[in-house]
């Protein structure tokens, strides 16, 4: 009976580390932009790492990609309707499912990631309709429109908010009069519970989950703030105002970074970049510096080894690559690269995605310097931006391009 028990308990175990670790989402691993893996190249051929496939049939967009079991997930979009797409692991389309409505007034490409679980997949689309989704079969498990239920309000450009999971929870935040943010229950949809209204409309920003202070917390961007919630009830625990310097109805869109109680956002536009310091009870929080460097628009934020490199806002067709560091923000270098894009990080080096023609680096993360080993340009893809992230899954490279979707080998042999 003794050892019946312990096969019990170990499986119970067992089976909890693999539902924590059955996520694919935004931003590799907790959306930090570092993806888990090792045994990558170094370097590159002069014309790039191999293509091992291409799809170029998918409906346009901006979303990144996540992963199911042998199975890959994005989103685009077709006059009126978002989609999710799913193609097996060598690019072939599997199926296609719509699963909400498209933003359809400046730039309608979807542009949310889906999150996935299991079997399950969550869809947020640029109307803020929600959706979990069958990932064998396609079909539609639960929808909800969240925007449209809780009065939410839109930025010029829609929503582009990935879900969060949360143990039996997702949140999502259609801003607006009535609330901030919302938890519903991630087997049927259900509202668990709403936060107050900050005023204030959503921004285009995928939100955090951290745990400090006896806390564990949801770290979101809206237009004019950043905040932090209590997810165990919606209580909205602080929060600081997060001001664009130009006025009108401007982006955010970048992932908070935290580490040890701190938080930096960044904005675009001359917003300038900022680090928030959580207080100690979870309750409060400050702003301890600023930058006018790393003035991200939409290409994310890495931390490695005490530095935050990503690139900034020029203009909109224009942007340096840049360099801070974590503790005090003191500019360690500006470089002139193609132009500002999309950063990840793995196997402690940096990849980069040039927005505007599609070139791609791979680079040292050197403090000192813009250290640039090898680069790429991507060919494939219809007229438009360069704007989803990239992504490595077990030594591939995934880059998007419009309706195109590229893997690449970038394995060490």
């Amino acid at each position: 009976m003794k050892n019946a028990a312990l096969s019990i308990i170990l499986l119970f175990f067992i089976s909890i580390t693999v539902v924590a670790q059955d996520i694919s989402e935004w931003r590799e691993e907790n959306r930090t932009g570092i993806a888990a893996e090792t045994g990558l190249l170094k370097s590159w051929p002069e014309k790039g790492p191999a293509l091992i496939w291409a799809c170029t049939d998918l409906a346009k967009g901006n979303s990144s990609v996540s992963f199911g079991k042998n199975t890959i997930y994005t989103t685009g979009n077709k006059g009126n309707d978002d989609i999710l797409f799913a193609l097996d692991m060598k690019g072939k389309i599997l199926w296609q499912t719509v699963f909400g409505r498209s933003w359809t007034q400046s730039y309608p490409e979807s542009r949310a990631t889906p999150t996935v679980e299991g079997n399950r997949v969550y869809c947020t689309s640029g109307y803020g309709d929600l959706a979990c989704v069958d990932g064998t079969t396609g079909k539609i498990i639960w929808s909800y429109k969240a925007s449209e239920i809780h009065k939410g309000t839109y930025g010029s450009w829609g929503i582009a908010e990935a879900m969060l999971i949360d143990d039996n929870k997702v949140y999502f935040s259609p801003g607006g009069p009535q609330t901030m943010t919302i938890a519903l229950d991630k087997t049927n949809g259900k509202l668990l519970w709403k936060s107050a209204s900050l005023n204030d409309k959503p921004g285009y920003v995928s939100p955090i989950l951290v745990n400090y202070a006896g806390k564990k917390m949801l770290i979101n961007v809206s237009l004019g703030h950043v905040f932090g919630v209590d997810v165990s009830n919606g209580e909205i625990l602080w929060k600081v105002a997060h001001i664009n310097k130009e006025g009108g109805d401007l982006i955010k869109c970048v992932t908070p970074l935290f580490s040890d109680g701190r938080v930096y956002v960044t904005g675009g536009y001359n917003t300038g970049g900022m680090m928030i310091e959580i207080g100690k009870d979870g309750k409060s929080a400050k702003v301890v510096w600023t930058d006018d460097v790393l003035d991200v628009h939409h290409g994310g934020v890495v931390l490695v080894n005490g530095y935050i490199y990503g690139s900034n806002w020029l203009s909109n067709s224009n942007g340096n690559w840049c360099c801070i560091d974590w503790n005090t923000g003191k500019k360690m270098w500006e470089q002139r690269w193609n132009n500002k894009g999309s950063i990840i990080a793995a196997d402690g080096m940096l990849y980069i995605y040039d927005e505007k023609n599609g070139n791609v680096g791979l680079l040292r993360p050197n403090p000192q310097k813009f250290d640039l080993v090898s680069s790429f340009k991507v060919t494939l893809g219809s007229a438009g931006p360069y704007w989803a992230h990239p992504v490595i899954k077990d030594g591939i490279l995934y880059l998007r391009h419009t309706n195109a979707l590229m893997a690449y080998d970038i394995k060490a042999r």
